[in-house]
């Protein structure tokens, strides 16, 4: 994680965020013949993460807006696999974002509290482009957009 993200607070323990670093720090440190501890928890119903994710996800902010970037409407896709794998396609409001290097961890690093989540994997993308329009009313409402 680069400084800016620790300053900013992003990854730190008491809000409920995963710092990337400890992760691969505690993999590194795991014994290699163990299995992960993450496939033991795959939910009956992948489907059933759904919302919890979504939850988590509304707990990410772009720094410069003061919405979550799921009723921003930057969150495209979340696929998830019956062995609580979830893959996520996020795009961001402009490709000169000067968080666009720190928003897919973030958004990855949220996904990964959610009990029953394995592996993450968050892709940026730019098509379709981002527009207003992919706002939910309560981003509007709170931007004065209504």
């Amino acid at each position: 994680m680069n400084r800016l993200a620790r300053f900013a607070g992003f990854g730190s323990d008491d809000r409920g965020q995963v710092d990337r670093d400890d992760v691969i720090a505690a993999e590194a440190a795991a014994p290699s013949d163990s299995a992960p501890a993450t496939a033991a928890q795959a939910p009956d119903d992948p489907e059933a993460l759904r919302e919890p994710i979504i939850a988590a996800l509304r707990q990410v902010h772009d720094p410069e807006i003061p919405v979550n970037i799921y009723d921003l409407g930057l969150i495209y896709k979340i696929d998830i696999a019956g062995n609580g794998d979830v893959d996520v396609d996020m795009t961001l409001t402009a490709p000169a974002c000067p968080v666009a290097g720190m928003m897919p961890v973030m958004v990855k690093d949220a996904v990964k509290t959610v009990d029953g989540v394995g592996e993450v994997a968050v892709e940026l993308v730019w098509d379709p482009p981002w527009s207003p329009d992919t706002m939910s009313d309560e981003a509007k409402l709170t931007l004065g957009m209504l």
